[in-house]
């Protein structure tokens, strides 16, 4: 009798060909996917902004961008936006590096705590912040008597607030790798700790101090909730004016001038961190795991715990405690009145109930949490292959500074960008709600494609080569080998894909509708509106943003691979 062919056989050449053929569609498609739905929802938006900018009621040219750049105006907001960014920076530097050490050099109980703890601020909702701030600096708030209200001291406190965390986990993560063997070279020939430390330990940590500087100037530059609610009528930045043009005087040329301005600044950024970044990875790959150990013992890192201590206390802990403790307080005494008021309009300053907007923002944000889980996974499949052609390997390279378009583009562009060409055909989407969460799921891309990628990338590829040579197909080696690694990286890349849209406020505020708002949009309508209740009811809502996307944050943090980068 005949046997029957193993149905685990080798193909027939036709289909064997069939397949291979199939094999590489699905790779373009992977590929081709993500760069279709950035053309539209991106470069469509951004390159019309643009072209905005170079157009103006006597026809196209220059005269709108030299109208908007020759305006006194103009240059005070970019002397005001590098200004508050410079600062911002230098302040979140000099505080960091001490904690970056402290919390990833030195071992003590507790620590992994106070990682996650220090974390939650970065996605902490920008308008949230501000609020907090206001509640502490403001009137009747327990640090009114300094008189910053509306203040530079006051906004870079909150710029330090947001990207304290930039500096220490991107510091302490080549922090905690350095090779101790050197520093306890120079000790042993004379030097002391002072010395080894400014002439060994600071030179290896420049591409990571240079790197944190970047990104910190980068958010600073484009931190559009905290200086709108903070700022007041002083301070302004190009992302402030950019709404200010759109939404208040309706000069969508002026503000499309601006953004081309502002996309220059930011490109400059994001190149100088592509560049510092690079030199870290390379500083990293040269350096071992020091496991904790430093020259300079726990009971001599005074300096680091005490300047930490400071920071965490009193820009960290005091304004979320207070924006807390003013959340449960009236003129009378304690109160849960504010959050009472969640359920209502609060006095018909708004068109729906608050609670109508905290669900608006959770369906939104899991509808952008999806799209940019599925773009993500696909951009980061594709940029995490290893070919062995060079031409290959600098295509993908190629891909990923693609992909990574959104970081170097603030959302408040994205957002105008929208308004102005998404509201016509072939794409009219001006009565859509998916405008939203697309908006969100691009802001939010990158760091998805950054939570996973390092966990694909810390494959070694001879696990695919092994399931290969036992007979796997393509399919099944992608789905043994890569797909556990994945699963890895996706509850922290959902983690902070859902923590980010929450908070969105920038592209938001351009997009959402009046009788669909999101929760920051309606946090900063209430603090526009006179009087305590309705400021009362801000200070309860900023609290249930805070709330939720602290919970989002700490689990994933409790998902987090222990193979992804740390930031």
């Amino acid at each position: 009798m005949t046997q029957p062919v193993a149905a685990s056989g080798p193909l027939p050449l036709g289909r064997g060909r069939a397949a291979a053929w199939v094999w590489r569609a699905g790779w373009v498609a992977a590929a081709a996917l993500p760069l279709i739905f950035l053309g539209i929802f991106f470069a469509w938006p951004v390159s019309s902004l643009v072209a905005r900018g170079f157009s103006s009621e006597a026809g196209s040219g220059l005269s709108a961008v030299t109208e908007v750049l020759s305006a006194p105006r103009t240059w005070r907001i970019v002397r005001d936006t590098l200004t508050l960014a410079t600062l911002g920076t230098l302040a979140s530097v000099l505080l960091g590096l001490p904690a970056a050490y402290l919390l990833y050099v030195v071992r003590f109980p507790g620590r992994g705590a106070l990682r996650a703890f220090v974390t939650i601020p970065f996605v902490l909702p920008t308008v949230v912040v501000g609020v907090a701030f206001v509640a502490l600096l403001g009137p009747r708030g327990p640090l009114a008597f300094l008189g910053w209200q509306e203040s530079l001291p006051a906004i870079v406190a909150a710029l330090v607030f947001f990207n304290f965390s930039v500096v220490v986990r991107t510091v302490g993560g080549l922090w905690g790798r350095l090779d101790p063997r050197a520093v306890q070279a120079a000790r042993a020939l004379g030097a002391s700790p002072a010395r080894a430390f400014r002439t060994v330990t600071l030179p290896a940590l420049g591409p990571a101090i240079a790197s944190a500087a970047t990104l910190v100037f980068l958010f600073c530059a484009s931190a559009f909730g905290i200086v709108l609610v903070l700022g007041g009528v002083r301070w302004s930045t190009i992302e402030t004016e950019i709404w200010y043009q759109t939404t208040q005087l309706l000069d969508l040329p002026a503000a499309a001038a601006l953004s081309i301005t502002q996309l220059v600044i930011v490109a400059l950024a994001l190149m100088l961190t592509s560049w510092t970044g690079a030199r870290q990875e390379r500083a990293l790959r040269l350096r071992g795991d020091a496991s904790g150990e430093h020259a300079w013992a726990w009971r001599r890192d005074g300096f680091a715990s005490v300047v930490t201590g400071i920071v965490v206390a009193t820009l960290l802990v005091l304004p979320l405690a207070t924006l807390v403790v003013r959340s449960l307080r009236n003129r009378t005494g304690w109160t849960l009145e504010h959050y009472r008021a969640l359920g209502t309009s609060v006095g018909r300053s708004l068109p729906v109930p608050v609670w109508v907007a905290i669900r608006n923002s959770l369906v939104v944000a899991l509808q952008a949490t999806v799209i940019a889980l599925v773009v993500g996974v696909l951009v980061s499949l594709v940029v995490s292959r290893r070919p062995r052609d060079p031409l290959a390997r600098s295509g993908l390279r190629v891909l990923d500074a693609v992909y990574m378009l959104p970081l170097g583009v603030s959302a408040v562009t994205v957002g105008f960008g929208f308004l102005i060409t998404l509201n016509r055909p072939p794409l009219d989407l001006r009565s859509s709600m998916i405008l939203v969460p697309i908006a969100q799921a691009l802001v939010a891309l990158p760091l998805v494609v950054r939570s996973i990628l390092p966990v694909l990338r810390a494959i070694d590829p001879r696990q695919r080569e092994v399931a290969a040579t036992l007979g796997a197909p393509p399919w099944r080696v992608l789905a043994s080998v890569d797909g556990p690694f994945l699963l890895r990286g996706l509850g922290l890349a959902a983690g902070f894909a859902m923590a980010t849209s929450l908070g969105e406020f920038g592209a938001t505020t351009f997009l959402t509708r009046l009788d669909r708002p999101t929760l920051p949009v309606v946090i900063f309508r209430l603090i526009g509106r006179p009087g305590e209740a309705t400021f009362g009811a801000a200070l309860a809502a900023s609290v249930v943003l805070a709330t939720l996307t602290a919970l989002v944050v700490l689990l994933a943090e409790r998902l987090r691979p222990a193979v992804a980068s740390d930031l």
